[in-house]
């Protein structure tokens, strides 16, 4: 059932029994598996665990394996403070709800260096998305935190300590995955970055089985980290079917952006993901994308690919051992960003904000 949208202004826009007809999906993209079960397959590698396993730590080969398979993994013991993160939640969670004293439907403006937009944000043929977003960049921080809100007034030192913590994981992680790929140690120091911040808020659904919080897409990233703050919602195709990840406390979720599966030449997959709403959960998230540096060139690790003409490499497979033929064209990351739209009406914004 669907019902008209009627302006109350003791009321948030999500307030409602009925869903209105302009957040409704067309059939084909509504989600059709909500009561699946949590996929308990999604790894979770405990970043503590160094047992020696085939040469390397036992974490290195566990996302090794995750970041072949699905593209997609959680951590655990990754060492950022508990603290850190629940500041980081209260503080956005803070955020949104002052929201609601704001009567206008656009977003905020942009000059201040953030873009927030509320339940007007177009995702599909001119249906809306059952979510509010929250994004800035993050990238230098020292130049970013005074463009981000001035209200909460601790927003700007409770998140610029949780990216210095984001930025640690990170840079560990991919390390890691250095490691696994058997790439130089230190190979994404000068081209990654955590770049923006983009946090979301999915209020109750009275039907959540016409609605999305974000559509079906890959992450235009080297690798995105998550929070998911204990709630559900989030689905990753696997076997051509949508699942769940678990929410999984003082977990981050981890996924494969695309750039990566770029560099390791289709070795890592960047799974597809969506968000789904909830009659009852109230979710909110907060994802950091560290992404390559705006100039940078993205293209296959020379180490992973055979440089031999194409028509020579079935003849010398052996002389290669497992290494193919460049799957992808060399491209700057900016102008990769711009050319695909990849963050949607935000990109052009996004794109001016980074440095």
């Amino acid at each position: 059932m669907y019902t008209e949208m009627k302006e109350d202004k003791g009321a948030r826009w999500f307030e409602l029994e009925c869903v209105p007809k302009e957040y409704i999906f067309p059939t084909e993209y509504r989600p059709q598996n909500l009561e699946s079960p949590v996929c308990d397959s999604i790894p979770v590698i405990s970043l503590a665990n160094s047992k020696a396993e085939n040469g390397h730590s036992q974490p290195v080969e566990e996302i090794l394996k995750a970041s072949q398979e699905l593209g997609f993994f959680q951590v655990i013991n990754h060492g950022i403070p508990e603290k850190t993160v629940t500041d980081a939640m209260n503080v956005l969670k803070e955020f949104f709800d002052m929201q609601v004293k704001d009567t206008t439907t656009e977003t905020v403006p942009r000059k201040k260096g953030y873009i927030y937009t509320n339940s007007t944000d177009f995702a599909k043929d001119g249906v809306h998305l059952w979510r509010e977003n929250f994004k800035h960049p993050c990238h230098p921080l020292e130049e970013c935190i005074h463009l981000w809100p001035d209200t909460p007034t601790r927003y700007q030192e409770v998140i610029a300590a949780y990216i210095v913590e984001i930025q640690k994981l990170s840079t560990r992680i991919l390390e890691m995955i250095c490691e696994g790929l058997g790439l130089e140690q230190g190979y994404f120091k000068d081209t990654s970055e955590v770049q923006f911040l983009s946090s979301n808020f999915y209020p109750p659904c009275p039907d959540p089985s016409l609605t999305l919080g974000i559509l079906p897409h890959v992450d235009p990233s080297l690798i995105t980290i998550l929070y998911q703050g204990g709630s559900t919602g989030l689905q990753v195709i696997k076997d051509g079917q949508w699942v769940n990840v678990g929410a999984i406390p003082n977990a981050f979720v981890v996924n494969i952006g695309n750039q990566l599966e770029i560099i390791s030449n289709w070795k890592f997959k960047s799974a597809k993901h969506r968000v789904v709403t909830s009659t009852h959960e109230t979710r909110r998230s907060i994802a950091t994308f560290v992404n390559p540096s705006p100039n940078c060139i993205i293209e296959p690790a020379k180490n992973l690919v055979n440089e031999l003409e194409p028509t020579l490499y079935k003849a010398s497979q052996n002389l290669v051992n497992e290494l193919e033929p460049a799957l992808y064209k060399p491209s700057q990351y900016k102008e990769y960003v711009l050319h695909s739209n990849a963050f949607g009406d935000d990109t052009a914004a996004i794109q001016n904000g980074l440095r």
